[in-house]
């Protein structure tokens, strides 16, 4: 065939490479269908409901009243000196960006089983478009988290936000590719193991109670304290206190092992991805 023909194609099919052929450049190439899925998910999350975003505000903000109803007044949980609400606040908003994003990528490929059958496009564009979708989630309700902050600031609490706030941009992308990793490999184990389906809700609550979100650290007793920090997000949510409150365990080390903890996880949950979404539909 003539060179001026071949090279007209839009799309060349070609044999299926190795596990370790990701191809980012064809991700990058459908950029304008990630942004589809983006707008997809924010717009349904809210859609034919009589509140519509409101609901981004209400869900922190109630599950907020509740931790300092329960865990504060009632179980009299230390919240380090820090305003009880604003304690949770901050916990509630880290965790949620995680939690959101490791619900919706861990079921994708039963999610949209039907258009993965029809269409074509790199199927990592769906749990990347869950990714940053939940991040427009978070930064309204990172907004709601500074707007408490700031009136607990004026009305005078010990509240000393420093300079590791920097380090914010960092700790998204963290939360963000561990949710990322860990619900690529769970997704991927689904389209045979059905069960995991069922015990997913289960085990975010579990995981949650091992992550210092209604508690701080420096209440666990100092022998199990590195049962906690092996919970990478547990780190992480306590830096980003830290950074915001001036009250927190902050560590580089512990943070350089979440960081680590999290390329690996999101590299093993890619290649996994990758190998599963290529005969899938031969499976669910």
């Amino acid at each position: 065939m003539d060179k001026q023909y071949t090279d007209t194609w839009d799309t060349i099919i070609e044999p299926q490479k190795s596990l370790f052929h990701l191809n980012l450049q064809e991700v990058w190439k459908y950029r304008d269908l990630l942004i589809m899925f983006v707008k997809r998910d924010f717009v349904t999350y809210y859609k034919q409901t009589i509140l519509g975003p409101l609901w981004f505000l209400i869900q922190p903000l109630f599950t907020t009243i509740t931790y300092v109803f329960i865990f504060g007044n009632v179980a009299k949980i230390s919240t380090d000196g820090l305003p009880q609400i604003l304690f949770y606040m901050a916990g509630v908003t880290a965790w949620n960006y995680f939690a959101d994003c490791f619900n919706k990528t861990s079921t994708v490929f039963r999610d949209n089983q039907g258009i993965f059958g029809k269409v074509y496009f790199p199927r990592l564009i769906t749990p990347l478009g869950i990714v940053v979708s939940s991040l427009l989630k978070f930064g309204i309700q990172f907004m709601l988290f500074l707007g408490i902050m700031g009136y607990f600031m004026v009305t005078g609490a010990d509240i000393q936000p420093n300079s590791t706030i920097l380090l914010l941009p960092l700790l998204v992308m963290m939360m963000a590719g561990l949710a990322l990793g860990a619900g690529m490999i769970i997704t991927s184990l689904t389209t045979k193991y059905r069960d995991l389906v069922f015990l997913l809700t289960f085990a975010v609550q579990l995981l949650m109670y091992a992550t210092p979100v209604i508690y701080p650290m420096s209440t666990i007793p100092s022998e199990y304290q590195i049962f906690i920090q092996a919970n990478p997000m547990a780190g992480i949510i306590e830096t980003f206190r830290y950074a915001f409150l001036g009250t927190g365990a902050f560590s580089w080390e512990l943070l350089a092992y979440d960081f680590g903890f999290m390329v690996v996880l999101l590299a093993v949950g890619t290649l996994i991805f990758n190998k599963t979404e290529r005969n899938f539909m031969d499976t669910v």
